[in-house]
């Protein structure tokens, strides 16, 4: 009878961890770049706007609301990845690098993955409930993007587009968390729709050269992509996105009064590793390609996040110094 017990406990052990090891693929917990890169913008556009909140915002108000944003890119980054699996279900067997995920091969229930995707939508609601109501009326529309876009694939070459729309989505975010109205501040208005625009051309960038590396199953399966419509030319192309990304970069940096340190740090230097990386990039090595869409994000995005984070404070400490002249 002892014996008996020890098998079953340890089948149901093995039952619990590898249904825990199917939802942790599901939602991409070994592959943590995609989260990143839809925390890039919310960190970007909280930059932007600190220096623009009346009072400027505080170290302490922008470390806090960057713990929050990036959790809560953790989880919306999951339930959009849950989302992308269950339309794309019958798809995936078909793609070398997707024919493992968990629904599709079987791992995980499309039934148990609806009721996963909306307990986690539960979680990033309750993550957004944290910030200035505000936030609320800002984030919430951008769920209609996260359960269409995997639908974008089926009927344009262009869903890096569309990824772009929703990834980016981030880049209003940060102001209103700081109490920056949009709508009655024509300056942070215009930061934030170039710094979104930014964003998008920066998505669709790194996600063509993604997309490189399912080009031949995409053929096979007869999923749209940019990086079939341009094969030929996809660096020329790489290249446009680029310049559209670093100019409307530096038109938002302009609109929020930012300084030298932001046009060089974030503007002239995360142009520098955009230009590295698509002069480098081997686009017919599937492991180049990954290599440079994982690496890219901390290079590109580390630049442009240590420029605006130095903006930002050699504004406050110019805010300081007034202060102190003043109560003098």
């Amino acid at each position: 009878m002892a014996y008996e017990t020890t098998t079953y406990d340890h089948a149901g052990f093995s039952a619990a961890r590898s249904t825990s090891v199917a939802y942790n693929k599901l939602v991409r917990l070994d592959k943590p770049t995609g989260t990143y890169y839809l925390f890039f913008p919310c960190l970007f556009s909280t930059l932007l706007a600190a220096p623009m909140a009346i009072p400027m915002a505080t170290p302490l108000a922008i470390a806090g609301y960057t713990s929050l944003f990036l959790t809560g890119a953790l989880v919306m980054r999951g339930a959009g990845c849950t989302i992308n699996d269950l339309w794309d279900r019958n798809l995936d067997p078909h793609v070398t690098r997707t024919r493992l995920r968990p629904i599709a091969r079987g791992a995980v229930k499309p039934e148990s993955a609806i009721i996963f995707t909306g307990a986690q939508l539960l979680v990033g609601l309750t993550v957004l409930l944290q910030f200035p109501t505000q936030c609320l009326y800002y984030g919430v529309p951008s769920l209609l993007l996260v359960a269409t876009y995997p639908l974008a694939k089926r009927v344009t070459h262009y869903p890096q587009a569309v990824l772009g729309l929703t990834f980016s989505w981030g880049a209003f975010m940060g102001f209103p968390a700081l109490g920056v109205d949009l709508f009655s501040n024509q300056d942070a208005l215009t930061a934030a729709a170039c710094l979104y625009a930014s964003n998008i051309a920066w998505t669709v960038l790194y996600d063509m050269i993604y997309a490189h590396m399912d080009i031949k199953d995409d053929v096979k399966a007869g999923i749209k992509s940019i990086a079939l419509r341009h094969e030929k030319e996809t660096k020329a192309v790489l290249t446009g996105l680029a310049v559209v990304q670093i100019g409307l970069l530096a038109v938002a940096g302009a609109a929020a009064g930012a300084g030298p340190v932001f046009f060089v740090g974030s503007c002239g230097f995360g142009a520098i590793s955009l230009v590295s990386m698509i002069y480098k990039v081997n686009l017919k090595s599937v492991t180049n390609c990954w290599w440079w869409f994982k690496n890219g994000c901390w290079i590109t995005g580390g630049f442009i996040a240590t420029g605006l984070l130095g903006d930002y404070a050699v504004r406050l400490a110019a805010s300081e110094k007034t202060d102190e002249d003043n109560g003098s």
